[in-house]
């Protein structure tokens, strides 16, 4: 490795070095910095010739630096050192016959170029990945993901070093091979099962960042944040995070037998993720009618019971287990009709609900807000940061204009007649009420 201009500075370290008299004179602790300076240098491949400075010497570190060169002590308040003549020292006193390079190689050890430590460094990320690209030949429909994932830097932040990365990407694509779940397991026991650890996919954890990267790319699922969208990602890949506690109101589904019972008798049903994710309804109705609160469902029920057509409560932000009901209700064909609050927090829900699955307005729109508007006279006043409602976008311009917000149950009246049974000849039929 030629560092200096010297040629003999190539090969091994050379054995005529005097190694006592380089720890005493070059060795000197009050000369650490100019040895640091120099294998810096020599990492970096540039010559060992010219001035190495340091601005605000001690006065122990400019005499070591006099006592090195054999000269008197000089004037001034930095210290200033040419490699040049430490290396004719080293080499007319025989201490380092093959001068400066030898001599930091003897004292700190053999001297990679940085060039080739990032060669090394690049040849240990490849292998690093390298469980990816296994993976990517199993499972075709996870490679775009997994060339992705080289390019981005996550697992990069997420391990720091190849090695960790290795065993990282490893576990990770052994966890997705595993994917989806069959049946659906909780999520402890699938990271038991294919981890060998009940925690290793808990939240915040670098197995399940990568996992539910994954997880996107192997079923759809849309990106996202918070609890919410986790457990509906896992529950995406038949996996229950957290299963019993997100649950979704019905009225009237059928498709399991505790679902049956219930919509004999025309009694709401609570269904947890887990229900949704284990034995998911069999049946999918034409229309399904999808309120916001859950007093328009208590008061369908109380009118119609059994009658009334299937509903949908969401109870103000949709759970994982809404998205999972709403979303294999729509991939099994019925036709999701959404109704919520007129107010900001109501058109960011409806917005939500909509880059899951697709919807039509349920008197939700401009024209029914303006007339719930102009028919209440008791209209509490809108807040709220501003938003946007894609599926209408006179609808938020219309809420500015008029700056009143219009809760569910003050339509109530006509969310009822529109889930009032039919007669054969298409009339209301009371016999239900």
């Amino acid at each position: 490795m030629a560092v200096t201009p010297v040629p003999e500075h190539d090969g091994p370290i050379d054995h005529d070095i005097d190694h006592d008299r380089l720890r005493r004179l070059l060795g000197d602790p009050e000369l650490g910095w100019l040895v640091e300076r120099i294998r810096l240098r020599m990492e970096r491949e540039k010559p060992l010739t010219g001035p190495v400075s340091l601005p605000t010497p001690t006065d122990a570190q400019r005499a070591a630096a006099e006592r090195l060169l054999g000269r008197p002590p000089r004037a001034g308040r930095s210290l200033t050192v040419r490699l040049e003549a430490v290396d004719t020292v080293l080499r007319r006193s025989a201490i380092s016959p093959a001068g400066l390079a030898a001599a930091v190689t003897e004292l700190t050890g053999t001297v990679t170029p940085l060039s080739e430590t990032r060669r090394q460094e690049t040849r240990a990320w490849d292998t690093a990945y390298a469980p990816l690209d296994t993976l990517s030949r199993q499972r075709p429909e996870l490679a775009h993901w997994a060339a992705q994932l080289r390019k981005d830097g996550l697992v990069r932040r997420l391990a720091r070093t190849p090695d960790a990365a290795r065993t990282l990407l490893a576990e990770t694509a052994q966890a997705l091979r595993a994917l989806p779940a069959h049946p659906p397991a909780p999520l402890p026991v699938f990271a038991t099962r294919t981890l060998g650890r009940a925690h290793a996919l808990d939240d915040g954890t670098p197995h399940a960042t990568l996992v539910l990267s994954g997880i996107r790319a192997l079923t759809g699922c849309p990106d996202g944040t918070g609890a919410e969208w986790r457990r509906a990602a896992w529950a995406s890949a038949g996996v229950l995070k957290d299963a019993l506690s997100s649950t979704v109101l019905t009225l009237n589904l059928r498709g399991t037998p505790a679902l049956d019972h219930l919509a004999e008798e025309g009694e709401p049903a609570v269904v947890t993720l887990r229900q949704l994710t284990l034995r998911p309804p069999r049946t999918a109705p034409a229309a399904v009618y999808i309120c916001e609160n859950p007093a328009v469902l208590a008061t369908a029920a109380d009118a119609y019971g059994s009658a009334c057509p299937p509903l949908v409560c969401l109870q103000g932000q949709p759970s994982a287990a809404a998205l999972t009901l709403l979303g294999r209700l729509h991939d099994n064909g019925s036709s999701l009709h959404y109704h919520g609050d007129f107010d900001w927090g109501g058109l960011r829900i409806a917005t939500t609900l909509l880059d899951r699955v697709p919807w039509q307005p349920w008197r939700y729109t401009t024209v029914h807000y303006r007339t719930a508007a102009a028919n209440t006279p008791a209209t509490a006043p809108l807040d709220g940061t501003p938003t946007t409602a894609p599926w209408d976008p006179d609808l938020a311009p219309a809420l500015t204009e008029l700056g009143v917000r219009v809760e569910e149950e003050t339509v109530l009246a006509d969310l009822l007649a529109d889930l009032a049974p039919r007669a054969p000849d298409g009339k209301v039929s009371h016999s239900a009420i």
